[in-house]
């Protein structure tokens, strides 16, 4: 693997992701990461800090003759989002990704790739040891947990950074410079049940697999299906046609990742098994041209399986097929005054059956903080007319967009020199911690960009390669002319 990245370039860049990619980084469990970038600041002599919920500071000094230059601050995040394809035996807390290249792309084999935002934290360190780049004072932040919670960034000192300049390295679209980004919350809901005996019957499992899934911000837009609202529909008319007995139901895995799998178990009559199975196979038909041009991988299957050692109650089954056709999923506004901009979204992102509850998590965004706590109320409000306790997490802010922003003006100038056209400069449905940067520190000067990645947060996550050495430039020249 290393053997092959070392052939692209930019080299360094590339040389330091290979280092990355071996390194468990599960969110939360950043310490073999954080470890990591500790030695290597203080291999090389630079000032190297670690705060208490791990976020590393390294630190160089201005190269010869740009010791006038204003210090800036690289920042991007060291996790990154732990999903597989069922079929694939990996264990993110202890095995390195496996990469391959494929007409121009860096993708992995059957897992997330983590270049979100591995490729951020890959080119600090280049820039932290490379001697023949010009640049002022450099500070690089690099922060714990930002997929599930930026809890890194929240907990980030209001008095830790000496710049006033940030480059936040974690977007995913080369010839685009952002400057602002939605906040979120995520709401939480635990549906009790009964368990009761099995009845006499058969046992089938249904199961849908094969979705994109993606981004719950940056994708929520795109026509997606949800593996979890997919499902649901088939259970909910099963439930109508004949005496259903719901056994299990288990879909999707991350707040900030649109559900790509669900299964379920049920128990029906042997007299209704034949129904059954039509049911399903005719819905499979129908959802499968449904969504035809966005998800043509999709599978929808149903197969005998071992009898349960258990049933739900029918209230609780009720309650909870009910609970899942109505919790919204997708987008809910578009922007007033940003032309195809997602305003506010809500994703249906896992259902998960825990001792004797279901546990439905559900994360909305928003660019306006109203229509955020609207979004939340919006989910509570199903969760609570199906008997279920419900909570909400602290939620993070968003960023208000500074199109007068200096940085912004030295950013776009340097991009038409580089390459001879004019960057995209808008704002972004997904969340960024620049909004909690800018909390603590409300005269940072902000921008966010990257080189093109797609599939973010799910298996078919992939880095076009010959971004990576446009993004390599375009920050080069950016910190030559502050």
């Amino acid at each position: 693997m290393k053997e092959e990245l070392n052939l692209l370039k930019p080299e360094k860049v590339f040389k330091y992701f290979a280092e990355i990619l071996e390194i468990p980084r599960p969110s939360k469990k950043e310490e073999k990461m954080t470890a990591y970038l500790m030695d290597w600041g203080t291999k090389r002599g630079l000032e190297t800090l670690r705060d208490d919920i791990g976020n590393v500071i390294i630190r160089k000094p201005a190269t010869k003759g740009m010791e006038a230059k204003p210090s800036v601050c690289l920042q991007s995040h060291m996790d990154m989002v732990c999903e597989k394809n069922s079929d694939k035996v990996f264990d993110f807390e202890k095995d390195a990704i496996e990469t391959f290249v494929e007409d121009g792309w860096l993708k992995a084999k059957g897992t997330t790739l983590g270049a979100d935002d591995g490729i951020g934290v890959a080119t600090q360190l280049a820039i932290l040891d490379s001697d023949d780049i010009e640049h002022g004072a450099i500070e690089c932040l690099f922060t714990v947990d930002e997929e599930t919670g930026l809890s890194g960034a929240e907990a980030l000192s209001s008095e830790v950074l000496k710049s006033r300049i940030l480059l936040n390295l974690d977007s995913e679209d080369e010839g685009e410079i952002f400057i602002g980004c939605a906040g979120g919350k995520d709401t939480l809901g635990k549906l009790p049940f009964e368990k009761e005996e099995t009845p006499e019957g058969t046992a089938f499992k249904i199961t849908v697999k094969g979705l994109k899934g993606g981004h719950s911000g940056d994708d929520i837009n795109k026509g997606l299906a949800n593996a979890n609202k997919v499902l649901n529909r088939v259970l909910w008319t099963l439930d109508r046609e004949m005496d259903m007995c719901l056994a299990g139901f288990e879909g999707g895995n991350l707040r900030n990742a649109i559900a790509r799998e669900a299964k379920a178990v049920i128990v029906v009559s042997k007299e209704e098994a034949d129904d059954c199975v039509a049911i399903v196979n005719k819905f499979a038909k129908d959802v499968k041209f449904e969504f035809r041009s966005t998800e043509p991988n999709m599978e929808v299957s149903i197969n005998l399986t071992e009898n349960p050692e258990f049933v739900i109650d029918f209230l609780s089954q009720d309650n909870l097929l009910n609970l899942i056709y109505a919790l919204p999923h997708g987008v809910l506004a578009m922007s007033r005054e940003i032309p195809n901009f997602v305003e506010t979204s809500t994703n249906l992102a896992s259902i998960k059956m825990v001792d004797d509850c279901f546990v439905i998590a559900t994360s909305q965004r928003s660019s306006l903080e109203s229509a955020k706590e609207a979004a939340c109320d919006k989910n509570a409000a199903c969760f609570l007319l199906a008997g279920a306790d419900v909570s909400h997490g602290d939620g993070y802010p968003g960023w208000a967009p500074n199109p007068d922003s200096k940085i912004l003006k030295i950013a776009k100038e340097s991009y038409e020199r580089l390459f001879g056209k004019t960057p995209v400069v808008r704002a972004i449905h997904a969340g960024l911690e620049c909004g909690l940067i800018g909390e603590k520190y409300p005269e940072m000067d902000m921008i966010s960009y990257g080189p093109t990645l797609r599939g973010v947060h799910s298996p078919e996550e992939r880095l076009e390669i010959k971004t990576v050495e446009m993004f390599w430039a375009h920050t080069l020249d950016i910190l030559k002319n502050l």
